[in-house]
């Protein structure tokens, strides 16, 4: 036991710039891959197994430090210096060096050094070493056929020899000619080429514009720059994987290996497909310049995607065990390729359902979540209107070049029919013909990608169901107490909104008049749909019980009267659905957005420097005048000392003289006259009374 696992040891694997498409993924493929088993059946439950001794250990270098380590990695080398890299490179048993992405001189410098590096230390090598250069069929663009004449005959790695590479990588078709060098006579360095296809899968890289573009429903139709007539060769980037893991098990006699899958597809082909599967389902053609100017690609870029070959991988086909992930090409595994670039790249819809009594905000808290999540808000009635709009813009004829007769004749019938109904029913559609089209609407590829905000609309259990079950009703399981339901279209995520019949009323009658007719919210209006709501609610059956039944489970939410701008509403649900499932800004979008943002930056330094100013001055007014009335008290002060020091300054006679005396002699002059028995008393009694008379006068 001890001997078989000296034996399975993991190899480690070395991979360059692990942090861009092409070497992440393959790291990743290679990080999942196990050690095999003495036969078939063991190798199949072990690779099954988790736990199985994983057979790789990757290690690889990234271009900074930003991101954290990838799980798929034992170790990773941000921007190491040569002499480091060096090191790393000779712990390792097999060295991959990825160039098929890149058209950079400096990645095939990088390149050429590792392996002059490598080379110079085989001596030193205690075991026998693989390096594996991942090329591109870029170096076989100009490669003609042996016998021009024959146009259909396919080329293969039999002919790498007469291989003519495109212009701009006659670099990389030198790298690959010293790569096949390595390994002659007793060198422990062997070398391998992989002429790889032009990489899909796994969210995309090179193909993403046409994925995103069609996901977002971008442009009534997909733009395809150039006629696309050109056949693309191509591989899955997982698939890529699985021929670098058999390279490095198998040890094959052939070094130079083409990597592509079985589809002759062209470009026009593949275009084509993502649009039906993912996207409006046309495409326009447009000038190949047109993708410069609209910055869908870089000129090195549509390097890529006007290569026109048709190669045939004998080797990979033959003496490899692939498990293909996409052995047909990318067209004819469409469907599988969207849901991986979906789940790769999280983009997943995100479907809520809003309901709650009348004028509780149900269209208020939809637009600011569409807002939030970018996703559509779906209202019933506007729903109706723009499927009555549509289909008289067929019949009118006025986009005859993408609407075939048939198509005019079944808009037709369908108008007469609602119209028909409308009249029947007092201006209404029938319910069945209303549930045709919120179908539709739910199913489409904007709904679809994006997801949705259902807007009130179903109201009941009954409606809910016509809508939302599955149409494929015979093959449920009967024992199963669960409805089934269209997990497609019917939504996750329930909110109820509710508000007490006060709170309701009060807002209500808080509305214009005008506004309040446009909602039906006037009086005679707004009690019987609020009275219905509370109806329907306490019914045997409620809406609410159908998603119950599906194990949707409706969260209540409660609005108050003070939340009137729904924002406590807002941060409960968002924090029950989770981040944005959607791109973000586009870099125009993001400059804008930036722009925006310093501009409201600007705008509120010059308001707080303008409120600082006001404050500035108004303290300065406040301080002046805070100045002046000291200055004023200082003045009264200063004249009461003088008028202080100046009665100090006379002299006690003078005092006497001027206040006293003419008062005193009087009295005595009077007591004298009269000479009253108690002349004290009358003394006081007589200055009293002149001072009063003084007073008075």
């Amino acid at each position: 036991m001890g001997d078989k696992k000296q034996q399975t040891r993991p190899k480690r694997i070395f991979i360059n710039d692990v942090d861009r498409y092409s070497s992440k993924h393959i790291a990743k493929f290679l990080s999942t891959s196990r050690v095999a088993g003495e036969d078939a059946e063991e190798a199949e439950e072990e690779e099954a197994s988790p736990r199985g001794e994983p057979a790789f250990h990757i290690v690889g270098t990234t271009s900074s430090t930003k991101d954290a380590k990838q799980s798929f990695l034992l170790e990773h080398y941000a921007s190491p210096t040569r002499d480091k890299l060096l090191e790393r490179l000779l712990e390792c048993d097999i060295v991959v060096y990825n160039i098929s992405e890149s058209t950079t001189e400096q990645q095939v410098e990088d390149t050429t050094w590792a392996i002059t590096a490598l080379d110079a230390e085989t001596e030193n090598f205690k075991s026998r070493k693989m390096f594996i250069l991942i090329s591109s069929v870029m170096t076989w663009a100009m490669t003609k056929p042996e016998h021009p004449e024959e146009t259909d005959v396919l080329l293969t790695e039999e002919e790498f020899r007469r291989r003519r590479p495109h212009p701009n990588f006659k670099n990389h078709n030198n790298l690959e000619k010293f790569v096949l060098k390595l390994g002659k006579g007793k060198s422990k360095l062997t070398g391998y080429v992989v002429a790889s296809g032009l990489q899909y899968g796994k969210g995309e890289n090179l193909f993403h514009y046409f994925f995103k573009v069609s996901w977002l429903m971008q442009f009534p139709k997909v733009p395809l720059f150039g006629q696309g007539t050109n056949h693309i060769p191509m591989i899955h980037v997982y698939d890529l994987g699985g021929v670098i893991q058999n390279i490095i098990e198998l040890k094959p006699k052939s070094k130079y290996i083409l990597a592509v899958d079985d589809s002759k597809n062209t470009l026009e082909d593949i275009v084509k497909m993502i649009s039906d599967t993912l996207g409006p389902g046309k495409m326009n053609k447009v000038p190949e310049q047109d993708a410069i100017a609209m910055k869908a690609f870089k000129p090195e870029e549509l390097e890529y995607l006007n290569i026109n070959l048709r190669l045939d991988a004998f080797v990979i086909k033959d003496f490899f065990s692939l498990r293909w992930t996409s052995e047909a090409g990318m067209v004819e595994n469409m469907a599988s390729i969207v849901e991986e670039y979906q789940d790769t790249r999280q983009l997943l819809p995100i479907r809520m359902f809003l309901v709650g009594p009348p004028a509780v905000g149900k269209t208020t808290v939809a637009e600011k979540l569409c807002s939030h999540y970018q996703i559509h808000h779906i209202r019933i009635k506007e729903v109706i209107e723009e499927k009555i709009s549509q289909l008289k813009e067929i019949v009118s004829g006025a986009d005859l070049e993408n609407v075939g007769e048939d198509e005019a004749a079944a808009a037709q019938k369908k108008l007469e029919s609602f119209d028909k109904s409308m009249n029947m029913n007092a201006g209404r559609l029938a319910d069945h013909l209303v549930f045709d089209i919120l179908q539709e609407t739910l199913n489409s590829k904007p709904c679809r990608n994006q997801g949705y905000v259902l807007d009130g609309f179903p109201e009941t259990y009954e409606q809910a169901k016509l809508i939302f079950s599955n149409e494929d009703t015979e093959n449920q399981d009967l024992m199963s107490k669960k409805p089934s339901c269209n997990k497609k279209i019917t939504p996750e995520h329930i909110f109820a909104l509710n508000a007490t019949d006060e709170v309701l009323t009060k807002r209500v009658r808080g509305l214009p008049q005008s506004v309040a007719e446009k909602m039906r919210y006037t009086q005679e209006e707004f009690s019987p749909r609020l009275t219905r709501y509370r109806q329907l609610s306490t019914a045997e059956e409620t809406l609410l019980d159908y998603f119950d039944e599906l194990e949707i489970h409706p969260e209540h939410i409660e609005v108050t009267a003070g939340d009137s701008e729904y924002t406590d509403v807002m941060k409960k649900i968002t924090e029950m659905v989770g981040l944005p499932k959607n791109y973000g800004l586009s870099p125009e979008e993001q400059e804008e957005e930036d722009r925006k943002k310093e501009e409201e930056r600007k705008h509120k330094l010059a308001a707080e420097a303008a409120e600082k100013k006001r404050r500035s001055e108004a303290s300065l007014a406040e301080m002046a005048a805070q100045y002046e009335e000291w200055q004023k008290n200082l003045s009264e002060v200063k004249r009461q000392e003088s008028e202080l020091l100046e009665a100090h300054s006379l002299p006690l006679r003078d005092y006497l003289m001027k206040y006293v005396m003419p008062s005193l002699t009087a009295a005595m002059l009077d007591c004298s006259k009269i000479k009253p028995e108690h002349a004290v008393d009358f003394l006081a009694e007589h200055l009293l009374r002149n001072n009063q008379q003084e007073q008075q006068e």
